[in-house]
């Protein structure tokens, strides 16, 4: 069927915007990518334009000179050990607050609601001497339990919206075959819930992996630092030495694991937030 005017104009309102809105984020992403590739004097000379010469000393000069090798590093243990620690604690929390009848659950899954409304920077200075007194302080694991306990009340929203759906007969069927509550936490809960975990897991390591504030409240020797923190360090050189190439290489390869993972996993990032959203 042919379509009418009025139709062609109301894709093309829509279409456009979104086109222009895209080139608009793209582009300075495809700059940065360009720019880590150049010389001091081709930056000042063609900003905007293409390399001469594919170079790649920015790269060596970011990841061994700069100290972002040891930060990949440093943000990828944090990373990984924040991420789990939310799912340790996040599981079982949402399970019992579901599906264990006790009195107040409903108050305290209130609580871990509100607490999403809490801003995080009010708990910076508490935190730190917090740290300080477990000798936690200026450690990357410290920063990682941080991280951990920041995105549980997001974590939890999301998990028990999950879970609430899962039918109980699945547990009581486990329960009368002999499994004990932990078992069916694992072995029946977990893996019907795998798309909610999925989803928070991603959405929390990306989180992890650009935050940028509290490390640098929480790290003060250079070899801890995060690549949040790494990168930072070179801006501030950057204006000094006009190591602005450098600067670029470090900022790809901050941002192209982020970019992967979230193409990879973009379907099943989507698909997790609408069904949690139905769901709920």
């Amino acid at each position: 069927m042919k379509q009418t005017v009025g139709q062609i104009l109301g894709k093309a309102g829509i279409r456009i915007p979104l086109i222009l809105w895209s080139l608009a984020v793209l582009y300075p992403i495809f700059w940065m990518f360009l720019g880590s590739f150049k010389s001091n004097a081709e930056i000042y000379r063609n900003p905007w334009g293409f390399p001469e010469t594919m170079n790649f000393q920015n790269y060596i000069d970011a990841w061994a000179n700069y100290g972002i090798g040891t930060s990949v590093i440093n943000s990828l243990i944090v990373t990984l050990v924040g991420t789990a620690l939310t799912l340790v604690l996040a599981i079982p929390t949402s399970y019992a607050i579901e599906r264990v009848n006790f009195r107040g659950s409903h108050l305290l899954f209130m609580l871990y609601v509100s607490a999403m409304m809490i801003p995080m920077v009010l708990g910076w200075i508490p935190l730190f001497f917090l740290l300080m007194d477990l000798n936690l302080l200026d450690n990357i694991f410290g920063l990682a339990i941080v991280y951990a306990v920041s995105q549980l009340p997001f974590t939890i929203f999301i998990l028990t919206t999950f879970i609430s759906t899962i039918p109980r007969s699945l547990e009581e069927a486990a329960a009368i075959d002999g499994m004990s509550p932990y078992g069916v936490l694992w072995k029946i809960i977990t893996p019907l819930s795998m798309s909610g975990i999925i989803t928070v897991t991603i959405m929390n390591a990306i989180q992890f992996w650009n935050e940028y504030f509290m490390a640098l409240i929480f790290l003060q020797n250079s070899k801890n630092y995060t690549l949040a923190l790494a990168i930072d360090f070179i801006s501030n050189e950057a204006q000094y030495t006009n190591a602005w190439g450098t600067l670029f290489a470090g900022l790809v390869i901050a941002t192209v694991p982020v970019i992967v993972l979230y193409a990879i996993f973009q379907r099943r990032i989507t698909k997790g937030m609408a069904e949690g959203a139905i769901k709920g």
